[in-house]
């Protein structure tokens, strides 16, 4: 669904970064790289919302995920971010060192939920 809002040209761009960053790329500075497109692609939906439908889906998808009350309500958005890290055929499931598992689909998820906190604001 993002391929169709934001375009093919920007798409292609995306997942020839992903691929050359995600297999050595630390999960902490991956997720905020992937969160930066997840919220390019909002701007981007809410741009053309009015005259595409693709955006208005998407516009109204993240709408829902921002708008979470649990953690089950942001796996529509979760689900983009692996498409995404899928279609650029790189291995998104990871573990610690301590034999934890871990997404950089989700990370990225949380990362674009946060995205315009500034804790030492606060």
């Amino acid at each position: 669904m993002i391929i169709k809002v934001v375009g093919v040209k920007v798409y292609n761009v995306w997942l020839d970064m992903i691929r050359r960053l995600v297999p050595g790329g630390r999960t902490h500075r991956l997720s905020v790289v992937i969160a930066g497109m997840l919220q390019y692609a909002l701007e981007v939906s809410h741009d053309k919302e009015a005259s595409n439908e693709n955006a208005r889906k998407l516009s109204n998808l993240f709408q829902s995920v921002i708008d979470f009350t649990d953690d089950d309500d942001i796996d529509p958005a979760i689900e983009l971010a692996e498409k995404l890290l899928m279609d650029a055929g790189v291995n998104y499931e990871r573990v610690s060192s301590r034999g934890d598992s871990y997404s950089i689909a989700e990370e990225a998820v949380h990362e674009f939920l946060v995205w315009e906190n500034m804790p030492w604001e606060s």
